[in-house]
Formats: C-alpha cells, sequence, structure tokens
C-alpha cells in the first residue's frame, strides 16, 4: 500500500494534479471536507455557503470542493496530489500524516483547527433505543460499528480500554462508513455505533438510537483541523493566506450568528438544524477557534498509542513537524498568543432566564429553548428553570424544537428530553434537576448523593412547574401549577 501511494504521489509529481490548469485560464484549488462532519464546517460547508473562500481569492482562482463523508479519501487524494486543503478529525490528521510524512512531494501539513472539545465530547457510542445495554461494558461480545481509524472509533477503543475491557477481542468492530453504520444498528446487524459529530447526536434526536458512552468521559481534547500539502502551500502562499482569512471570517459568522449558520448548514447537508446546533450553536459540544492549541497537539501524540492498537498501517509521527502555526499566525494578527492561549467559547449563553428571573452567567448550566415559530433560543440560567420554560411552553400550546441542556459532570449539552434526569431535594430551588447525558453518569452522581433519585423526563417537566418545596417531595406551600 506504502508503495502504490509512493507511485501515485510520483506520477503528481510529474504534473498529473488536476487542480492545475482550467478552461479560462484559471488555476484551480481543491479543497476535499466532510459536510456533515460539522465541526469543520468553517473550513467546509458554512464556508463553501458563505462564499468567503471565492471573494478573498478575488477571482484569481477557481475552487472545487470535493464532498466525503470521512477523512480518508481526502487524505488519499492529497497523496495522489489531487486535493490541495482538506479538513478532517484528529486521528485522521495523523493517519494524514504519516502517509504523506515520506514523500516529499505530498507531505502535508496541519495550519489550522475548525471545532474542538477538551473533554472528548465530539464523539460518542449510542445503542438502539431498546437495547438493555446502558454501560459500555455492556457491549462486551457484540458488534460495534466505526469507521477505521476515525476518531470515533479512536473514543471507542480507549473507552472500553477504560471499562476493563479488550478493544481486540472483547468487541468485534465492523468497519463501515457512518450512513452504512447508521443503518446496520436500525436493522440490529450491530449491537452499537461509535462515531463522530453529528451521526450519534442525528440518531438519538431522530429517536433511533440512545446515548450510552459520551467521550467527554474520557477527559482527552479532540478536534479538527486543515491540512494543505506542503509543496502547494510554498507554490501557492496567497490561496492558503486567502482560505485561511476566509476560515476566521466564517468562524466569526458563526459566533455571530449560530442560529443562521446552523440552518445554511442544516439546508446544505439535510441535517436537522436543530442537531446541528447542538453541536455548533451557543456554548454547544464544538468550539471553534483556529489557534493551533498545545492542548490540541498534545492530544495528536497522544493519539498515536491508540491508532496503533487499532492496528492502522501507521508510522510514528513528529507533531511538531507537523504542525505550522506560521500561516494562521499570519492570518490572525497580533492577538494570536492570546487567542491561543484562550479555551473560552466565543459564542456564548447570554441573557436573562424568564422563568426563574436570573441572568444566565454560568456556561457549566446555562442551556437554551428553541421553540417552534422562534428565530431564537431563550437562554435558561439552570436545568432546572430551563425545565420550568418548557412546562410554561408546553402548557401554553407552544410546540419544542429543541431544548439543550449540560451534563452535570461533563458539560456536554444534550437535548432535555434525552437526557436522564437525577432530581436532588438537597441543593438549591433553582438547581435541584440534574441532566446527564446517559445512565451511566447519573447513577454515578446519585451513588454520591444518598437524597438523589433518576426520574424520568415527564416527571421532571410536572415537578418543574410546581413549587418548588412540592417538587422536592415536601407539603405545598400553596397549590399552583404555573411556571416561576
Amino acid at each position: 500500500m506504502r508503495k502504490l501511494f509512493a507511485a501515485v504521489a510520483l506520477l503528481a509529481a510529474a504534473g498529473c494534479s488536476v487542480s492545475a490548469g482550467a478552461d479560462d485560464g484559471r488555476q484551480t484549488v481543491v479543497v476535499g471536507y466532510q459536510s456533515k462532519t460539522i465541526n469543520t464546517v468553517t473550513a467546509g460547508t458554512l464556508l463553501r455557503d458563505l462564499g468567503y473562500l471565492e471573494k478573498r481569492l478575488g477571482g484569481r482562482y477557481r475552487v472545487e470542493w470535493q464532498d466525503y463523508d470521512t477523512g480518508a479519501p481526502i487524505t488519499a487524494k492529497m497523496v495522489a496530489g489531487k486535493i490541495d486543503i482538506g479538513s478532517m478529525g484528529d486521528y485522521p490528521l495523523l493517519i494524514n500524516a504519516s502517509r504523506t510524512q515520506g514523500v516529499p512531494s505530498a507531505r502535508t501539513e496541519l495550519v489550522s483547527v475548525t471545532g474542538y472539545n477538551l473533554r472528548g465530547g465530539l464523539n460518542a457510542v449510542v445503542v438502539p433505543p431498546s437495547s438493555d445495554v446502558e454501560t459500555l461494558a455492556g457491549l462486551k461480545g457484540k458488534k460495534v460499528s466505526a469507521s477505521s481509524g476515525s476518531a470515533g472509533h479512536g473514543t471507542l477503543v480507549q473507552a472500553l480500554e477504560r471499562a476493563g475491557l479488550d478493544p481486540a477481542t472483547d468487541v468485534e468492530v465492523v468497519n463501515q462508513q457512518p450512513p452504512v453504520g447508521a443503518s446496520a444498528l436500525q436493522s440490529g446487524n450491530v449491537q452499537g455505533y461509535a462515531q463522530f459529530v453529528a451521526w450519534p447526536g442525528l440518531l438519538v434526536f431522530k429517536d433511533q438510537a440512545r446515548l450510552v458512552y459520551d467521550g467527554s468521559a474520557l477527559g482527552e481534547p479532540t478536534f479538527h483541523g486543515v491540512v494543505v500539502r506542503q509543496a502547494y502551500a510554498k507554490e501557492h502562499p496567497d490561496v492558503l493566506q486567502a482560505f485561511l482569512q476566509a476560515q476566521i471570517d466564517a468562524t466569526n459568522y458563526l459566533h455571530e450568528h449560530p442560529v443562521e449558520a446552523a440552518e445554511a448548514v442544516a439546508e446544505a447537508t439535510g441535517l436537522p438544524p436543530e442537531v446541528v446546533y447542538l453541536y455548533n450553536g451557543r456554548d454547544g459540544i464544538a468550539s471553534f477557534d483556529v489557534t493551533v492549541k498545545p492542548q490540541l497537539l498534545a492530544a495528536l501524540r497522544h493519539d498515536e498509542k491508540y491508532l496503533k492498537i487499532i492496528g492502522a498501517d501507521f508510522t510514528d509521527v513528529d507533531v511538531t513537524t507537523f504542525a505550522n502555526d506560521s500561516f494562521i499566525r499570519k492570518a490572525y494578527g497580533a492577538s494570536y498568543d492570546a487567542g491561543t492561549a484562550s479555551t473560552v467559547n466565543a459564542a456564548r449563553i447570554t441573557g436573562t432566564d424568564e422563568a426563574c428571573g436570573t441572568a444566565v452567567s454560568d456556561p457549566a448550566k446555562a442551556g437554551e429553548l428553541w421553540l417552534a415559530g422562534e428565530d431564537r433560543l431563550r437562554p435558561a440560567a439552570t436545568p432546572t428553570c430551563l425545565l420550568r420554560q418548557i412546562a410554561a411552553a408546553t402548557a401554553g400550546g407552544r410546540a419544542v424544537r429543541a431544548a439543550y441542556v449540560p451534563d452535570a459532570a461533563t458539560g456536554t449539552h444534550w437535548f432535555a428530553d434525552k437526557s436522564v434526569w437525577v432530581l436532588d431535594p438537597s441543593v438549591d430551588d433553582d438547581e435541584r434537576f440534574a441532566p446527564f447525558t446517559t445512565r451511566d453518569g447519573a447513577q454515578a452522581y446519585v451513588k454520591e448523593h444518598p437524597r438523589a433519585r433518576v426520574v424520568g423526563y415527564d416527571e421532571a417537566l410536572k415537578a418543574a412547574a410546581e413549587e418548588p418545596k412540592a417538587a422536592a417531595g415536601e407539603p405545598k406551600a400553596a397549590a399552583g401549577g404555573a411556571s416561576r
């Protein structure tokens, strides 16, 4: 396989690249992206939709966008000299570097980041809604669909290892593209599904899966980034600078117009806007920041071990050499070092909570409510306050498009109606309901809090609509069912 890659790269170096030449005399820059991997949208779907790259290039080049489900075909085409700039996840980035580092004409560099999550929340493992599997250990002896060498696959291997299972023998990993694996899960051909954004969220939103493992439980950063062929960057530095400046433009747009950005990506991909917003919205699972942070480079070094466990055709990568932030530093400007040091999500939930009458100030507790017929989302100071808003809205005949809450332990934003809720009467009235992405997480909380108990979503909504003392299981001070 390596000989094949090398031969293809030599052909590319001999002038067989399709990115050179066009009918009108302009050269074509070829960009490989993954439209449905929605935390790459600032270097792919959203960037394409906004036309910022074409504007930055000023008509000097033609842009050809090539869409793929995973990073593997992008890497293959970069080796062949048929894609100039590409975006992909951390594990595919390492494979990209490994495949190209020994071929001077195809060698690539990591030049910017799209979306990241410092805890690993962009990857997850789901099971069918009716499955009796409640923890990752419950998948022992079962088939799990994953795209070999992907970030989702890497998360699965790490999580199995932490659960005391042997990834090579205790679980049968079936190598499938995300849409194929999704169908296999629904048909019962596999019993688990380990994938990257936005597939787990999509299946859960459509009631076709239930989250059993949140990648945030690993506490290991995961991210997607942009790579360029080094030879192309040297030959066309103006194109790369235009791309990175356009990526910054798209990132700023996403921060300033998160709902519009989600709807644009949804229209382009066919994904529900509610799912896109889960990851890319205010305080979403993904933080969008173009800077190349040291925590993310450390994550790449950490990931190498698991690529070898997976069995990928992989040789060690010099991450320090692979990462080159000189281009994005130039595009970003004088505040680059400050931007690199910051891990604050630039798209924050702010405003005043209508149910509890308090300012939204803590991102670890803040949520949002998206009602049908509204183009804005209503902020909630805590999950309990969000439940009150939902109860009041539904009591008034309003339909809920989506409601988002952060996991009380990991901070991962998830759908309120798909979360596992815990009632803890020992805490303040406005914080007595705690949501978790998985039942495993909820049970861990209950073990540490003797008065806490798991409650159903409908029960939580009903209790939240009552007076706080009544909801905590104490006598009502006064009758009422109105939202506070």
